[in-house]
Formats: C-alpha cells, sequence, structure tokens
C-alpha cells in the first residue's frame, strides 16, 4: 500500500474499492477560517501540504454567531494521462438536489453539501504541479462556498482595509487599482483584511476574509518606495491568471505590515475607479443615494443575487458609498482611506 507521505496519496485499488469510500489512514488538519471552523481531512499530505499554505498561520476570526464546524475530505486520483502543458480547464459549475458542483476535468473536481456541511475535493497528481489553480479553483471552491451558505455571509468581490477594528471595502472593475491601493495601505500602516474576496455578516456588518496573499502586477513596485517590501513582491512567485494577466503572489503572513486580527466593522465602501480625478485634492465623491443600490449591484452581479443582500444594501445606503478617482501617487488615495476610517 502506497504511504500517505508519496505524491499518490490516497490513490488505490479501484476494482477493490470502485467507489473509494475507502480512502485509507487519513489525516486531519483544523484551521478557523472565515468565522468557522474548517476540518480538512486526507490521506495525501500533499493535499494538507496545500491547505496549510492556503490557510496556515492567519488571524482566527470570530463573528458574533455560534461557530459551524465544516469538513472538507480532499482525495488524490491518479495523474491525468495527457494533462498538457498549459493550464487546466475552467471550473464548469451546476447544482441541484442539494448539491453544488463545480467540475474542471474527470480528474478534478468538488462536490459540495451545503445542509450538511460537508465537501469532498478531489485533485489529480498532475495539479500538485499547479498549487495556484488546486488553491484557488478547487480547495477555495470548497472553503468559500461552504462558509457563504453556512453562516449567511454575502460574498464580495474586492478588497478590505481598516484601522482599530474600522474597515472599508474597496469595489470597483479589474485593472481599476483595488489590490495597488490595497498594498500601499498595508505599507502604511492600515490593518489588512483582504486583497480579492471579502464576506460580510450583513446584519452587524462584519467583514472578515483571508488575507494569505497579496497578488500585484510589476507596474505597481514602482509605487513601493521601501527597498524590504520591494524585495518581498519582486521574490514572490509570480501567477498567471485566467486573464493572461501575471502577477506576483507575495505571502503576507511573511511580508510588512499588520493583518487584521479580528473581523472588521465596516464604516462604509468606495469605488475604486481608474479614471484620474480633476482636482488632485478631492479624490473622493459621495455617489448619490438614489444610485447606491443600483452601483453596488452593478458592481457585485453575484452577491446581488444572495439571501443576505437586501440587508447589505440597505445598511451600505445609510453608512454611504464613495467613488475615489485616481491621484498622483495611491498614497493620496491611502489618505482619503485614512479618511473615511476617521484616522487623520
Amino acid at each position: 500500500m502506497t504511504t500517505a507521505s508519496t505524491p499518490r496519496g490516497d490513490i488505490r485499488d479501484a476494482s477493490a474499492d470502485p467507489f473509494r469510500e475507502r480512502s485509507g489512514c487519513r489525516r486531519a488538519l483544523s484551521r478557523q477560517i472565515l468565522g468557522a471552523r474548517f476540518r480538512f481531512e486526507s490521506a495525501s499530505e500533499a493535499l494538507l501540504q496545500q491547505v496549510e499554505a492556503a490557510y496556515g498561520g492567519l488571524p482566527p476570526h470570530r463573528l458574533p454567531t455560534a461557530v459551524p464546524e465544516f469538513r472538507v475530505e480532499l482525495r488524490l486520483s491518479p495523474p491525468r494521462l495527457s494533462p498538457g502543458g498549459g493550464e487546466p480547464p475552467p471550473v464548469q459549475t451546476q447544482a441541484g438536489a442539494g448539491w453544488i458542483c463545480g467540475v474542471m476535468d474527470a480528474s478534478n473536481y468538488v462536490m459540495l453539501a451545503p445542509a450538511q456541511q460537508r465537501a469532498l475535493v478531489v485533485a489529480s497528481a498532475d495539479m500538485l504541479e499547479r498549487p495556484y489553480h488546486l488553491r484557488y479553483e478547487l480547495i477555495e471552491f470548497a472553503v468559500f462556498t461552504l462558509a457563504t451558505r453556512g453562516q449567511g455571509l454575502v460574498p464580495l468581490h474586492g478588497a478590505c482595509v481598516g484601522r482599530r477594528g474600522r474597515g472599508v471595502l474597496l469595489l470597483g472593475a479589474s485593472g481599476s487599482g483595488k489590490s495597488t491601493l490595497a498594498l500601499l495601505a498595508l505599507l502604511q500602516g492600515l490593518d489588512f483584511l483582504a486583497e480579492d474576496a471579502v464576506f460580510v455578516q450583513p446584519h452587524a456588518m462584519l467583514a472578515t476574509g483571508v488575507a494569505n496573499y497579496l497578488h500585484v502586477q510589476a507596474d505597481a513596485l514602482r509605487f513601493v518606495d521601501a527597498a524590504g517590501a520591494r524585495r518581498w513582491i519582486g521574490e514572490a512567485p509570480v501567477i498567471r491568471r485566467r486573464s493572461g494577466m501575471e502577477k506576483f503572489e507575495a505571502d503576507l503572513r511573511r511580508g510588512p505590515g499588520r493583518l487584521a486580527a479580528a473581523p472588521l466593522e465596516l464604516v462604509g465602501a468606495v469605488l475604486v475607479s481608474a479614471r484620474p480625478a480633476a482636482n488632485a485634492t478631492a479624490l473622493l465623491s459621495a455617489v448619490r443615494a438614489a444610485d447606491v443600490a443600483a452601483r453596488l449591484s452593478a458592481d457585485q452581479p453575484y452577491a446581488s443575487g444572495q439571501p443576505g443582500w437586501p440587508c447589505f444594501a440597505q445598511r451600505m445606503m445609510a453608512m454611504g458609498v464613495h467613488e475615489l478617482r485616481r491621484g498622483k501617487h495611491p498614497r493620496d488615495g491611502v489618505a482619503a482611506l485614512r479618511e473615511l476610517l476617521g484616522d487623520g
């Protein structure tokens, strides 16, 4: 029998166990993520190492609700016969009969049963050579979906930074500069919550996230003055997004700055724009209250269809939403965020 420490992990004789119900000796790994307790089980040490790379060393956020426990089983399947040299196929999603499925191909897929708080992640051995896709499109698919459905969170595509327990959402289209703004906010002393995905408990308006990696393009380095911070980013691995864009993947747990130790209480949202400001001293402008709902829905098409959206949108309209135009330097945008946070 193959041991759990080998790359083959839990690959077993299909004729003796056609449905893979006897996966052999498993090891469990528990982590506090997005306010919930996740128990990862696998006979593959290599897959558990990917879990640790994604979620080890994160601040253990707690939300003001009972802490649910989700169980995620990870299985390593045989290498694909012809994996090819390019990126794997994109994940296709389906739902029905109480299940949510994300299928990359016949050897790489995710099956979730939100009502039972459980998920199965299956990955082929060759996917271990593509850790970015394995983490973000398979493991993260399971974690984010279970946490969102199981706790009634509103999942947002955006970033969040804060100070003294208060936070501001950074929303806007891809390429608007959210990641660069979040990076400069981190380097200038604001607490960093998340860069790409933020999850909000709508009744308390508490935001949580996974502050593991920061993804920035090479041109963002020109805004970083500190030699240590430039080295931290410049020596990070480079990942290639599905769009073809290449970015540094810098580990926030090994870099400068502070990660938000607890969920942040939101005080507002900023729609980050790539358009330059007409007045360099007035980058922020309030979005008209009558336009807030439409602007938020257009920016967050998936989140706007979730059960918690009406409460979130109503609370956000009361708080206020601003548009942030681009200044001469991202640090000018950080100064505007400090104003919203009352951290002058």
